[in-house]
């Protein structure tokens, strides 16, 4: 099966995140995620991507047995941060799609699933939904873009807040601060974001990408920052505090719940 469902619905295409049990990013997710990506970016029929999860966790971050290889030997360093910088080509596809993207959250949102989510135009989230960036706790940053795209977001002085801090927010809490669109209890979120698709969805594809275009030239910054994370990201890996904490971490997390940041 694989880790990235597909389904047409009218002008929306739905892709399904199905990598039990939290959807942890690896290669073949991305590589899922990235072909999705190609048939909206190709397809002008479609007005709509609508990101959702199979599980009860939208996505909970990186794979936990690609952390542990990072901190393990130099090797497994370079290929934690050629999925890195995979991560942030396919975000950046993501960001750049000509339809209107929406992103289903409807549990935990950590990490790499976060930065997978702010990618998109549009975030709804459940009541319950944990969102956050946690990666400093452990000695790292979020370098999949997202020190970059949260800061535009909010601003520097919450990205220093939640960046720096490692907040984790429930969706009521990231709606109050602009993470995300709207909040709505779980029971209701599927249906919610389904409403919200289509509504979009009625929207001509070419007037959306107009629309999307105008509003990145209005917030352009310079790209500078996104390198700088790669970079940033090989020396703290290479740091002995960072290898400890994310060694803790990964004994702590040894088994993988469904509610694994």
């Amino acid at each position: 099966m694989s880790a990235v469902q597909l389904e047409r619905r009218g002008g929306t295409l739905v892709a399904t995140l199905d990598r039990a049990p939290v959807n942890a990013i690896d290669d073949e997710l991305l590589a899922r995620l990235d072909a999705a990506l190609v048939e909206a970016e190709r397809d002008e029929s479609i007005a709509v991507l609508h990101l959702r999860s199979a599980h009860k966790v939208f996505c909970a971050g990186a794979d936990l047995a690609l952390i542990r290889a990072s901190v393990a030997t130099p090797q497994g360093l370079e290929r934690m941060l050629a999925t890195v910088q995979a991560m942030q080509r396919v975000f950046a596809r993501l960001e750049q799609l000509p339809c209107l993207t929406l992103a289903e959250l409807g549990g935990a949102t950590l990490g790499g699933g976060f930065e997978l989510a702010l990618a998109c135009d549009w975030r709804i989230a459940a009541h319950e939904a944990r969102v956050g960036l946690p990666e400093a706790g452990l000695g790292l940053l979020a370098a999949g873009g997202g020190t970059q795209r949260l800061t535009r977001l909010l601003g520097p002085g919450l990205a220093r807040r939640l960046i720096l801090g490692g907040e984790t927010l429930t969706g009521e809490h990231a709606l109050q601060m602009g993470l995300v669109q709207w909040s709505v209890p779980r029971a209701a979120l599927q249906s919610a974001a389904q409403a919200l698709a289509e509504r979009a969805a009625q929207v001509p594809r070419y007037t959306l990408a107009e629309n999307k275009r105008c509003i990145a030239l209005a917030a352009a910054v310079p790209g500078e920052g996104y390198a700088a994370e790669i970079a940033a990201t090989r020396r703290l890996y290479q740091n002995p505090e960072t290898r400890r904490r994310v060694t803790a971490f990964l004994d702590k997390n040894a088994a993988p719940t469904k509610e694994q940041a």
